[in-house]
Protein backbone atom coordinates (compact mmCIF):
# COMPACT_ATOMS: atom_id res chain seq x y z
CA UNK A 1 0.00 0.00 0.00
CA UNK A 2 1.72 3.46 -1.10
CA UNK A 3 0.91 6.14 1.24
CA UNK A 4 -0.29 9.55 1.03
CA UNK A 5 2.28 12.02 1.60
CA UNK A 6 2.87 12.48 5.49
CA UNK A 7 4.07 14.62 7.72
CA UNK A 8 6.18 14.73 10.61
CA UNK A 9 5.75 15.24 14.50
CA UNK A 10 6.32 14.18 17.95
CA UNK A 11 3.83 12.04 20.05
CA UNK A 12 2.58 14.54 22.81
CA UNK A 13 -0.14 12.63 24.75
CA UNK A 14 -3.56 10.46 23.93
CA UNK A 15 -6.78 11.29 25.22
CA UNK A 16 -10.60 10.66 24.95
CA UNK A 17 -9.77 7.70 23.15
CA UNK A 18 -9.90 8.92 19.46
CA UNK A 19 -7.79 11.97 20.11
CA UNK A 20 -4.20 12.54 20.43
CA UNK A 21 -1.82 16.01 20.25
CA UNK A 22 1.92 16.33 18.91
CA UNK A 23 4.07 18.53 18.13
CA UNK A 24 4.62 20.12 14.96
CA UNK A 25 8.17 20.99 13.35
CA UNK A 26 7.35 24.83 14.56
CA UNK A 27 6.42 23.75 17.94
CA UNK A 28 2.86 24.47 17.81
CA UNK A 29 0.68 21.48 19.17
CA UNK A 30 -2.04 20.05 17.20
CA UNK A 31 -4.87 17.91 17.92
CA UNK A 32 -5.46 15.26 15.46
CA UNK A 33 -7.69 12.05 14.79
CA UNK A 34 -5.90 8.66 16.06
CA UNK A 35 -7.68 5.86 14.43
CA UNK A 36 -6.81 2.69 17.07
CA UNK A 37 -9.78 1.32 19.51
CA UNK A 38 -7.21 -0.40 21.33
CA UNK A 39 -4.84 0.70 24.08
CA UNK A 40 -1.68 0.90 21.75
CA UNK A 41 0.12 0.13 25.06
CA UNK A 42 3.63 0.32 24.75
CA UNK A 43 3.43 2.76 21.44
CA UNK A 44 2.82 5.69 23.40
CA UNK A 45 6.15 7.29 24.78
CA UNK A 46 6.08 11.19 24.82
CA UNK A 47 8.58 12.57 22.17
CA UNK A 48 8.07 9.48 19.65
CA UNK A 49 8.36 10.51 16.42
CA UNK A 50 4.46 10.38 14.33
CA UNK A 51 3.65 10.89 10.88
CA UNK A 52 0.31 12.01 9.70
CA UNK A 53 -1.67 12.50 7.03
CA UNK A 54 -4.39 15.34 6.01
CA UNK A 55 -7.83 15.01 4.60
CA UNK A 56 -8.82 17.61 2.74
CA UNK A 57 -12.66 17.34 3.72
CA UNK A 58 -14.36 20.22 4.84
CA UNK A 59 -16.42 18.42 7.24
CA UNK A 60 -12.99 17.16 9.54
CA UNK A 61 -13.28 18.67 12.24
CA UNK A 62 -9.55 17.13 12.99
CA UNK A 63 -8.20 17.39 9.63
CA UNK A 64 -4.87 15.49 10.40
CA UNK A 65 -4.63 11.27 11.07
CA UNK A 66 -2.24 9.45 13.04
CA UNK A 67 -0.86 7.14 10.87
CA UNK A 68 2.45 5.39 12.63
CA UNK A 69 4.34 6.10 16.03
CA UNK A 70 8.01 5.15 16.06
CA UNK A 71 9.16 2.50 19.09
CA UNK A 72 12.59 1.56 19.44
CA UNK A 73 13.53 3.07 15.59
CA UNK A 74 10.58 0.81 14.55
CA UNK A 75 7.75 2.26 12.95
CA UNK A 76 4.38 1.16 13.71
CA UNK A 77 1.10 1.17 11.98
CA UNK A 78 -1.64 2.20 14.24
CA UNK A 79 -4.68 3.28 11.09
CA UNK A 80 -6.62 0.43 11.98
CA UNK A 81 -8.87 1.69 9.32
CA UNK A 82 -6.13 0.58 6.37
CA UNK A 83 -5.70 -3.06 7.57
CA UNK A 84 -8.49 -4.81 5.96
CA UNK A 85 -6.87 -3.01 2.62
CA UNK A 86 -3.74 -4.43 3.59
CA UNK A 87 -4.92 -7.49 3.98
CA UNK A 88 -6.92 -7.98 1.30
CA UNK A 89 -4.24 -6.50 -1.25
CA UNK A 90 -1.80 -9.50 0.55
CA UNK A 91 -4.54 -12.15 -0.76
CA UNK A 92 -4.82 -10.56 -3.85
CA UNK A 93 -1.21 -10.56 -4.59
CA UNK A 94 -1.32 -14.25 -3.44
CA UNK A 95 0.96 -13.32 -0.27
CA UNK A 96 -1.10 -15.20 2.21
CA UNK A 97 -0.04 -18.59 0.81
CA UNK A 98 -2.24 -20.29 4.05
CA UNK A 99 -5.49 -19.22 1.98
CA UNK A 100 -4.32 -21.24 -1.12
CA UNK A 101 -5.60 -19.84 -4.40
CA UNK A 102 -8.52 -17.50 -3.76
CA UNK A 103 -11.39 -15.84 -6.30
CA UNK A 104 -13.64 -13.50 -4.91
CA UNK A 105 -13.58 -11.63 -2.37
CA UNK A 106 -16.14 -10.15 -0.34
CA UNK A 107 -15.59 -7.71 3.01
CA UNK A 108 -18.19 -6.89 5.84
CA UNK A 109 -19.96 -10.65 5.25
CA UNK A 110 -22.66 -10.73 7.68
CA UNK A 111 -22.81 -13.87 9.90
CA UNK A 112 -25.57 -13.33 12.38
CA UNK A 113 -27.76 -10.70 13.35
CA UNK A 114 -25.38 -8.30 15.17
CA UNK A 115 -22.13 -9.61 13.85
CA UNK A 116 -20.19 -9.09 10.62
CA UNK A 117 -16.62 -10.61 9.93
CA UNK A 118 -13.89 -9.26 7.45
CA UNK A 119 -13.68 -11.24 4.58
CA UNK A 120 -15.84 -13.98 2.57
CA UNK A 121 -13.30 -15.39 0.11
CA UNK A 122 -14.43 -18.14 -2.69
CA UNK A 123 -11.83 -20.56 -3.07
CA UNK A 124 -11.99 -23.32 -5.45
CA UNK A 125 -13.36 -26.23 -4.03
CA UNK A 126 -15.16 -23.69 -0.34
CA UNK A 127 -15.70 -20.74 1.44
CA UNK A 128 -13.57 -19.61 3.69
CA UNK A 129 -14.47 -16.69 6.27
CA UNK A 130 -11.81 -14.21 8.12
CA UNK A 131 -11.70 -12.18 10.66
CA UNK A 132 -8.44 -9.70 10.70
CA UNK A 133 -6.79 -8.03 13.58
CA UNK A 134 -4.55 -5.26 13.94
CA UNK A 135 -1.77 -6.48 15.81
CA UNK A 136 0.54 -2.97 17.55
CA UNK A 137 1.94 -4.60 20.41
CA UNK A 138 5.17 -6.27 20.43
CA UNK A 139 7.06 -7.61 24.21
CA UNK A 140 10.19 -9.37 24.38
CA UNK A 141 9.57 -9.96 20.92
CA UNK A 142 6.89 -11.64 20.48
CA UNK A 143 3.79 -9.86 18.93
CA UNK A 144 0.58 -9.90 20.52
CA UNK A 145 -2.66 -8.78 20.42
CA UNK A 146 -4.96 -7.35 22.07
CA UNK A 147 -3.71 -4.77 23.93
CA UNK A 148 -6.93 -4.28 26.03
CA UNK A 149 -9.23 -6.59 26.98
CA UNK A 150 -11.95 -7.05 23.95
CA UNK A 151 -15.18 -8.81 24.26
CA UNK A 152 -15.92 -8.08 20.75
CA UNK A 153 -12.60 -10.05 19.47
CA UNK A 154 -14.08 -12.85 21.46
CA UNK A 155 -17.65 -12.96 20.17
CA UNK A 156 -15.66 -12.73 16.69
CA UNK A 157 -13.93 -15.40 17.75
CA UNK A 158 -16.90 -17.65 18.54
CA UNK A 159 -18.52 -17.09 15.10
CA UNK A 160 -15.62 -18.49 13.65
CA UNK A 161 -16.19 -21.36 15.85
CA UNK A 162 -19.42 -22.13 15.02
CA UNK A 163 -19.11 -21.25 11.13
CA UNK A 164 -16.01 -24.27 11.23
CA UNK A 165 -18.81 -26.48 12.89
CA UNK A 166 -21.24 -25.92 10.20
CA UNK A 167 -18.63 -27.25 7.81
CA UNK A 168 -16.92 -23.77 6.91
CA UNK A 169 -13.25 -23.13 6.55
CA UNK A 170 -12.41 -20.19 9.20
CA UNK A 171 -9.73 -18.31 9.86
CA UNK A 172 -8.21 -15.51 12.40
CA UNK A 173 -5.61 -12.89 10.50
CA UNK A 174 -3.51 -11.15 12.77
CA UNK A 175 -1.51 -7.97 10.82
CA UNK A 176 1.43 -7.18 12.95
CA UNK A 177 2.04 -3.80 12.09
CA UNK A 178 5.68 -3.74 13.31
CA UNK A 179 9.14 -5.45 12.36
CA UNK A 180 10.77 -6.46 15.68
CA UNK A 181 8.26 -9.25 16.73
CA UNK A 182 9.91 -12.69 15.60
CA UNK A 183 6.74 -14.78 16.66
CA UNK A 184 2.98 -14.05 17.84
CA UNK A 185 1.10 -15.06 20.63
CA UNK A 186 -2.01 -14.34 22.41
CA UNK A 187 -1.73 -11.76 24.93
CA UNK A 188 -3.19 -13.67 27.88
CA UNK A 189 -1.56 -11.34 30.62
CA UNK A 190 -3.60 -8.67 29.14
CA UNK A 191 -7.12 -11.24 28.40
CA UNK A 192 -7.05 -14.42 29.27
CA UNK A 193 -10.60 -14.85 28.17
CA UNK A 194 -9.48 -13.89 24.79
CA UNK A 195 -6.19 -16.23 24.63
CA UNK A 196 -8.69 -19.47 25.78
CA UNK A 197 -10.78 -18.90 23.37
CA UNK A 198 -8.09 -18.48 20.63
CA UNK A 199 -6.57 -21.73 21.51
CA UNK A 200 -10.17 -23.26 21.51
CA UNK A 201 -10.70 -22.17 18.48
CA UNK A 202 -7.64 -23.32 16.78
CA UNK A 203 -8.45 -26.89 18.45
CA UNK A 204 -11.61 -26.45 16.30
CA UNK A 205 -9.81 -26.42 12.94
CA UNK A 206 -9.98 -22.87 12.85
CA UNK A 207 -6.54 -21.44 11.26
CA UNK A 208 -4.76 -18.76 12.80
CA UNK A 209 -2.48 -16.52 11.19
CA UNK A 210 -0.08 -14.05 11.57
CA UNK A 211 1.92 -11.82 9.21
CA UNK A 212 4.19 -9.52 9.60
CA UNK A 213 4.03 -5.61 7.41
CA UNK A 214 6.80 -3.95 6.40
CA UNK A 215 6.22 -0.18 8.14
CA UNK A 216 7.32 3.17 6.44
CA UNK A 217 6.28 6.83 5.83
CA UNK A 218 6.48 5.91 2.41
CA UNK A 219 4.51 2.33 2.54
CA UNK A 220 3.25 -0.71 4.20
CA UNK A 221 3.53 -3.88 2.62
CA UNK A 222 2.74 -7.33 4.52
CA UNK A 223 5.59 -9.29 3.48
CA UNK A 224 5.68 -12.65 5.67
CA UNK A 225 4.13 -14.92 7.85
CA UNK A 226 5.52 -15.22 11.28
CA UNK A 227 5.22 -18.21 13.82
CA UNK A 228 2.13 -18.41 16.40
CA UNK A 229 2.62 -20.24 19.72
CA UNK A 230 -0.88 -20.85 21.43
Amino acid sequence: MILPLLEPALFVKRYKRFLVDVEMADGSILTVHCPNTGSMRGCLSPKSPVMLSRSDSPTRKYPHTLEMIQVDGNWVGINTSRTNHLVREAIENGIIHEFGKVGDIKAEVKVSGKSRLDFLLQRVDNQLYVEVKNCTLVENGTAMFPDAVTERGTKHLRELIDLKGQGFDAAVFFCVQRMDGQEFAPAAHIDPLYAATLAEAAAAGVMVVAYQATVGPEEIKITHALPVRL
